[in-house]
């Protein structure tokens, strides 16, 4: 058989997790999160909207609960595999290719990821409820603090990146996507891609406001990275996100003080 037959390409079948074994991960990614966001920073600097070091505070504390992820995946597989050669590990986390129905690659599904996209993009008009403005990070980038604070601040540009990095990539979505999604059938059944959107959206107990939005990442996330059985898709879909991000901190960067 060829290295690159759609056999070898295909998923294999995923040990299921039990209820409890869904939840526990769940758990063990939500709850650190929840506590270094509301008692871990609040601890060390008054929240303060206007604050730089509120700022700095709270997104260490975030990057630290997402590497927090990412270093869990990496146990979770090893465990699991026994290894983490990235044979097993892209199997595993289901970081291939898109599959049709048959099982076989396409490069033509890819496209999907525009509408998708766009979708997602969209959830920006849902409404927001209330909440702090010091736990609005976009908040203080709009401000005129925020603006004097990355200005030319290479330094926090890389620490963003690499915090953008583990949310889309190596964080959330291995975590949400590509581990606990090929996991979940054996519990929910063809709703596994519904109950996976559900908990990816009540995981954000660290930002509570944008649940009833997160919701809708079932559809632009969940579904196809399980219709197509690829993580691929909600990472693809979820970095745009990152991407804008980005491009906004870069400009705030390249600012001259």
């Amino acid at each position: 058989m060829s290295a690159h037959s759609p056999a070898q390409d295909s998923p294999p079948l995923m040990r299921q997790h039990s209820l409890a074994g869904i939840l526990g991960v769940w758990a063990a990614a939500a709850l650190p999160m929840a506590a270094l966001a509301w008692l871990v920073a609040p601890a060390i600097v008054h929240p303060d909207a206007a604050d730089p070091a509120w700022f700095r505070t709270l997104v260490l504390a975030l990057t630290v609960g997402l590497a927090w992820q990412a270093l869990l995946v990496a146990w979770l597989v090893r465990r699991e595999q026994g290894t983490l050669r990235w044979a097993s590990t892209r199997q595993a986390l289901w970081l291939i290719a898109p599959t049709t129905a048959a099982g076989r690659p396409s490069r033509r599904l890819w496209w999907l990821v525009v509408p998708l996209a766009v979708g997602f993009a969209a959830e920006e008009a849902v409404p927001v409820a209330s909440h702090p403005a010091a736990r609005d990070m976009a908040t203080f980038l709009d401000s005129a603090t925020g603006h004097d604070f990355l200005a030319s601040n290479w330094l926090w540009w890389g620490i963003l990146l690499v915090m953008l990095v583990l949310n889309t990539v190596l964080g959330e979505e291995l975590l949400f996507r590509g581990w606990l999604l090929p996991r979940m059938r054996g519990v929910f059944g063809r709703a596994d891609w519904v109950a996976n959107g559900v908990l990816f959206a009540v995981y954000h107990l660290h930002m509570p406001w944008v649940i009833p939005g997160a919701l809708l990442d079932t559809f632009w996330l969940s579904w196809p990275s399980r219709r197509f059985r690829s993580a691929w898709f909600g990472i693809a879909v979820h970095s745009l996100q990152s991407v804008v991000i980005l491009v906004a901190v870069t400009a705030l960067v390249l600012t001259r003080r």
